[in-house]
């Protein structure tokens, strides 16, 4: 019997999937994201350590609340480190018939051996996958993560080649991931999937920030404010292929 290593659950999560979500975090995550929210998920070793069925029994408490949408949504951490734990979930969670989602930053995504198969037989219980795109610079995002981002990039073509339904995921952290030409280079990237559903920019903010020093790990965006409303709308016009966004200096661009 697998156990997965969780970190939390959450009863009523409203913005990570369609409809009303039970939300499960996992421990563990080889990403060291400069402006992380959970850091204190990164450690893979959990003193709650649940079975699938634990989980679901819980979560189907608040079944009558989901609507016809909703569901379970699976979270972290990287919930892809423990992949046998999330293919048991989730194939039970089917039998259940319960909407499935993965919110992943996909760092652990390869085509070799054994993971692969896994992920293609998780696939086939998995409706939804919440994929962040940190920095489509691949320097970038090593500076910004601490990890590559050519197996992230591949998973997205591998999830459109199959036609599963993502959602992509873009953290606009000023001075960083705020930059037009990224920005604009992040949209031809998405303009050459065929399976995205939406696109949402997440404005960066430091809520996170006691965490990192409740752990004694350095902040290195102390001081970094949280994007202006301009700067998100722009964004959003970029990465949706809208008219209407601007440059930095809010002069407008095609």
């Amino acid at each position: 019997m697998i156990r997965g290593a969780i970190h939390s659950t959450e009863s009523f999560g409203s913005v990570d999937g369609p409809g009303v979500r039970f939300l499960i975090f996992l421990k563990g995550c080889m990403m060291r994201c400069r402006y992380c929210h959970n850091v204190d998920t990164w450690d893979p070793r959990s003193s709650d350590l649940r079975t699938a069925d634990e989980l679901l029994d819980q979560a189907e408490r608040y079944r009558g609340y989901w609507g016809k949408e909703g569901g379970i949504t699976v979270s972290g951490g990287e919930p892809l480190l423990q992949i046998d734990f999330l293919l048991e979930l989730f194939q039970k969670a089917k039998a259940r018939k319960i909407h499935t989602a993965i919110d992943t930053a996909g760092q652990p995504f390869t085509r070799e051996e054994p993971f692969f198969s896994k992920f293609r037989e998780l696939m086939r219980y998995t409706d939804l996958l919440l994929i962040d795109i940190k920095h489509i610079d691949p320097v970038e995002h090593r500076k910004l993560t601490g990890q590559p981002n050519e197996n992230i990039l591949d998973l997205f073509r591998y999830l459109s080649d199959i036609g599963k339904p993502v959602w992509i995921r873009h953290v606009l952290v000023p001075g960083i991931t705020d930059d037009d030409g990224y920005l604009r280079r992040t949209r031809e990237f998405i303009a050459t999937l065929k399976n995205v559903e939406k696109i949402e920019v997440l404005p960066y903010h430091a809520m996170g920030e006691y965490k990192w020093k409740e752990l004694g790990i350095p902040y290195s965006l102390e001081g970094v404010k949280s994007p202006g409303a301009e700067r998100v709308k722009n964004a959003e016009r970029i990465l949706r292929g809208e008219s209407g966004a601007s440059d930095e200096q809010g002069n407008a661009v095609p």
